[in-house]
């Protein structure tokens, strides 16, 4: 399972958010507010290319869902191929991604913690295992954790401590353990801190 295994704090600072919503993250950016390296502190806010600001947004949409390119690039062209505006149908996309289902259920700590849950076998769809992260869900369908998952220790904590509200446009049931995609999101339901029009000028190019 292709994933990025580098310095997250880092990309971060680069970005100007806590793209891994880690604590560490977090605290890094209230310490340091400017990007890394020798000039960082010196740089002006804003500063920069058209291009450079079109990359950076599709940076942040890559590091928040956990992406590589090639994966990214993929998703956009599905999304061309929707109707409505390309860049709402990206990020629907990876909003309906699984492993971002379990992450906004409130089951997982982060999305690379929701992706190994997928893996590992702990996650049905209507029923059915599924372990494909990137398994896009439609409307109506279920999803629930295993028997074994219910009883996981981790998945319990997570529902118990998570202070996370879970997405408008999924219904929960059985104690928190089963969500059902009541409807495909819309932008207005959708939080991340990206500007998908910039990708799509990115991509058009």
């Amino acid at each position: 399972m292709a994933r990025y295994t580098g310095p997250k704090v880092r990309i971060s600072r680069r970005l100007g958010i806590n793209v891994f919503e880690n604590t560490k993250g977090s605290k890094a950016l209230e310490r340091r507010p400017f990007p890394p390296g020798h000039h960082g502190r010196s740089r002006r806010k804003g500063a920069g290319s058209e291009y450079l600001a079109q990359m950076q947004e599709k940076q942040k949409a890559k590091f928040i869902y956990g992406l590589l390119e090639r994966q990214f690039r993929n998703i956009y062209k599905r999304s061309v191929r929707l109707s409505g505006p390309t860049g709402e149908n990206l990020l629907r996309l990876l909003e309906l991604r699984l492993d971002n289902v379990v992450y906004r259920a409130g089951w997982a700590a982060s999305r690379p913690q929701a992706r190994q849950f997928v893996s590992h076998g702990l996650i049905k769809v209507d029923g059915k295992r599924v372990d494909i992260p990137s398994y896009t869900l439609q409307k109506g369908e279920v999803v629930t954790l295993s028997p074994k998952a219910s009883n996981m220790i981790v998945i319990q904590h997570n529902i118990d401590t998570l202070d996370r509200k879970v997405a408008a446009w999924l219904d929960v049931a059985e104690a928190g353990k089963q969500v059902t995609v009541r409807e495909l999101p819309v932008r207005e339901q959708i939080d991340v801190p990206v500007r998908e029009q910039l990708i799509v000028e990115l991509y058009s190019k």
